[in-house]
């Protein structure tokens, strides 16, 4: 039965009776709500039919930028190269090892090589996801997992590496996770409870025995997970909440014997745990906030048991005014993962000599530890990427600081990064708080107003460091400047900056993208009319805040699974993950708490305003933003808004919160995401 349409051939969702009347499209696989999401996706068919060249221009472009055929860095471990290969027309990269050279250079042996996975041949067109790649401690076995349908629920699989014999091991509700313990023989995998949660850890032989249950964390806002320290020498189990932290440790050589807890939670304590040597000797490493919120860095002698917290001796003390971000571990070094003045710093620690902080060519820019190695290399590996600038992978010579590049990313055809200007800029919020933008654009559009994709997320205290895009390029080609908006809830400024926008504190993520937006006018760097706003999940409730409150000020918004429903959600404990965001959002059953998540819920927050032109992506097999969020608020805005702009949904009804699992799918819907911006700001 077709669903009835308005005058530009929308469809409209009826309205049922009850305090919400688009609660009916959370009645998944009901012909009711199959028909209004397919009559949607036709819609945003028809209306977007007139850019399928400019799409597909855009496809080649992007496609005709990366090399298709390509080998990764191999990575030496034990005997062997592991390194994974692209090829030309494939959605996914094969992996392989081959014997690790006698010189320890990284040649490839192409003659003795072992393909190890084919994720081709396992996706068969359909949609595929690789959870664990868990390559035993002996080398004789592969452990891995798989989501084929994007609801990140995993079957797993071990793989005889002499002989290829797969067996698939027939457990269900699985997280995807597995860490093999020393033995080569038993492994560990979390369970998902009813709310999508790791919540109970196994142990299981592969003779055959029956796994069982090793840990349960019955808390709901608690993640369970297991892995295997720097050393290898200890299985870790981390419990964690959005704000406490609690681990546990066991000998990785004795895998049958109990996990023992190193301190036992208190609420707000935040720490993990690692292990490895210091000054010779092996040495427990714990990360704790328990002196301050941007966390120190303790050690604990290991005397053959697991330490108590009364244990710990300070190694790096808290600093109000640098975020210890994390810690990586070798034999001869440990390297602190520092954050200052909103950008990353990798601090190296060699033992015995001097400390230094890696020299980096750029402002602003990405950077992190790609790879620890061995843990007796010498070097480890560091992921290098500015906005005009291809990631580097760069080899660090830890006793001096030597740099080598390994391997930058290729960009196919005429690219030059001069031809790109990159800009750190500050603007201010309405509070006086100073927030950092990074901006780049074609050189010869500077001193000029010119069209602008403006980017944020602003939650959980993730980082949106700068990062380099071969898809970018066509709208930076096409006179389109991008600038990303670095909004409280983010963590580019250290553990204070994100506890500024969550809780009680949300507004100030809007506030602050509303101030990036006017600062880049006020600078004439764009006007409003040349603004296009995007942002995903989180972010997605970012635009949808910023839409209801100044929707004058940009002319086109892009929402990903935008998780727009806030109040509804954290109001159902029942659905997925609700219950542990309780730290992140508040937990509306007390009043105060619930009127004010209502005051900035885009989806309570619709009214009858004009808005500017809008295309929001779902995935209706998504199970951390549930699809319904964006049926439900594309409807509302529907029945509400008061002007003609386009207004479109597209439901990935194959697809879970990352969209599509191939990488020429996922082309095509940046291609269509592009077309879509470039058309409305008249620059395709």
């Amino acid at each position: 039965m077709p669903l009835p349409a308005n005058d530009t051939g929308a469809p409209i969702a009826h309205k049922a009776k009850g305090a919400d009347p688009y609660a009916w499209l959370q009645e998944r696989d009901t012909e009711a709500v199959l028909d209004y999401l397919n009559a949607e996706n036709s819609y945003q068919e028809a209306r977007l039919a007139h850019q399928a060249p400019l799409r597909e221009t855009l496809f080649q472009e992007i496609k005709g930028r990366i090399l298709e055929t390509d080998l990764s860095l191999p990575s030496p471990w034990g005997p062997y190269l592991y390194y994974t290969r692209t090829t030309a027309g494939d959605e996914y990269a094969r992996h392989y090892r081959c014997p690790r050279p006698a010189d320890d250079s990284l040649t490839v042996d192409e003659n003795h090589e072992q393909l190890l996975l084919d994720p081709n041949a396992l996706a068969n067109g359909g949609f595929f996801s690789l959870g664990a790649f868990s390559i035993s401690p002996d080398h004789q076995r592969l452990a891995y997992s798989l989501d084929t349908t994007g609801e990140e629920i995993y079957t797993l699989f071990v793989k005889e590496l002499s002989n290829d014999k797969v067996s698939e091991l027939s457990f269900a509700n699985c997280d995807g996770s597995m860490t093999w313990a020393n033995d080569s023989l038993t492994l560990f995998f979390g369970e998902l409870d009813d709310t999508h949660r790791p919540h109970k850890l196994f142990r299981y032989r592969l003779d055959g025995t029956a796994a069982q249950e090793v840990f349960h964390e019955p808390d709901g806002r608690f993640f369970l997970h297991c892995y295997r320290s720097s050393s290898e020498h200890q299985l870790l189990l981390s419990l964690g909440s959005k704000t406490t932290g609690e681990t546990w440790a066991l000998d990785a050589a004795q895998p049958h014997l109990p996990f023992t807890c190193m301190a036992p939670r208190i609420e707000d304590h935040e720490y993990d745990v690692d292990h490895g040597q210091l000054d010779g000797q092996w040495t427990w490493f714990i990360r704790s906030n328990r002196d301050g919120i941007n966390f120190a860095l303790y050690q604990a002698v290991d005397n053959g048991t697991v330490p108590e917290e009364s244990d710990w001796q300070l190694l790096v003390a808290h600093n109000p005014e640098v975020m210890l971000d994390g810690v990586t571990l070798n034999a001869s070094a440990m390297t602190l993962s520092l954050r200052e003045g909103g950008l990353p710093i990798i601090e190296v620690h060699p033992q015995g000599l001097p400390v230094y902080r890696v020299q980096l060519p750029d402002a602003a820019y990405s950077l992190h530890v790609q790879n620890s190695l061995e843990f007796s290399s010498e070097h480890i590996r560091l992921r290098y990427e500015a906005l005009n600038r291809p990631a580097q992978i760069r080899q660090l010579h830890l006793a001096d600081g030597q740099q080598q590049v390994l391997k930058e990313t290729p960009v196919l055809g005429p690219f030059d990064p001069d031809a790109y200007v990159s800009q750190r800029l500050w603007a201010t919020a309405a509070d006086g708080t100073q927030v950092p933008i990074s901006l780049v654009l074609k050189r010869e559009c500077l001193g000029q107003p010119t069209p602008l994709y403006l980017y944020g997320y602003g939650a959980y205290g993730e980082s949106l460091d700068p990062w380099f895009s071969h898809a970018r390029l066509s709208l930076l080609d096409r006179g389109v400047a991008f600038a990303i908006a670095h909004v409280r809830g983010g963590g580019e400024l250290g553990e204070a900056w994100y506890r500024a926008g969550k809780q009680e504190h949300k507004q100030n993520t809007f506030n602050d993208f509303i101030a990036c937006a006017e600062h880049l006018i006020a600078q004439g760097l764009t006007t409003s009319g040349q603004l296009a706003i995007s942002g995903g999940s989180a972010g997605g409730l970012l635009i949808g805040a910023v839409l209801n409150q100044r929707p004058e000020l940009f002319q086109v918004a892009v929402a990903e699974v935008p998780f727009v429903d806030v109040l509804n959600t954290m109001l159902d404990p029942e659905l997925p993950l609700t219950v542990t965001e309780y730290d992140e959002w508040g937990n509306p059953e007390e009043p105060e708490v619930y009127e004010r998540i209502k005051a900035y819920a885009p989806y309570e927050n619709v009214r009858a305003q004009a808005y500017p032109a809008t295309l929001v992506i779902a995935g209706y097999n998504d199970s951390r933003v549930q699809y319904w969020e964006a049926a439900k608020w594309v409807a509302k805005l529907r029945a509400s808004k008061t002007d003609d702009n386009p207004l479109l949904l597209k439901t990935e009804l194959g697809a879970g919160h990352g969209g599509m699992s191939g990488r020429y799918q996922g082309l095509r819907d940046v291609a269509l995401e592009y077309a879509f911006i470039l058309n409305i700001l008249g620059q395709g």
